[in-house]
């Protein structure tokens, strides 16, 4: 299973796969339940579940009791885009709980430890870096042109 988890004070966002033996730690929790960071390599931290996706990639909602997939009347929030105002839509989501068919987990910081991100190994990826470069480049060409 992978986390990606939040970093609500720089705004960046950090990937980590769960090790099978750790995963059974989280399985049964809820979005908006919170758990120890050491699972995930964060010793100290405290993380807060935000959502997630199963293994085909339909979306966790709050609102659904359980770990099913279930066919939902919705009007909007997760799972559901473009819709005129008003308007409805059958869609597949997953329910709120956290079972061994999700792939995906989201989370974010509630509690910071001791030690920075960056001295526990989470760095940015060079893909990361590179778009970070693109939009200071774009900044300075926006600034030379006024």
């Amino acid at each position: 299973m992978k986390v990606v988890i939040a970093d609500v004070k720089s705004g960046k966002c950090y990937q980590r796969e769960v090790a099978k033996e750790q995963e059974g730690q989280l399985v049964g929790r809820k979005v908006r339940d919170t758990f120890d960071g050491g699972i995930v390599g964060l010793p100290g931290f405290k993380l807060a579940i935000t959502g997630g996706s199963d293994v085909a990639g339909v979306p966790m909602r709050k609102d659904v009791a359980g770990s099913r997939r279930v066919k939902a009347f919705l009007s909007g929030g997760t799972g559901v885009r473009g819709l005129r105002k008003g308007g409805r839509k059958v869609k597949l989501v997953a329910g709120n709980t956290v079972s061994a068919q999700v792939a995906q987990l989201n989370a974010k910081i509630v509690e910071y430890g001791a030690k920075a991100l960056e001295e526990l190994g989470f760095v940015l990826t060079s893909k990361e870096k590179k778009v970070e470069g693109d939009k200071a480049a774009g900044e300075k060409a926006a600034g030379a042109k006024k």
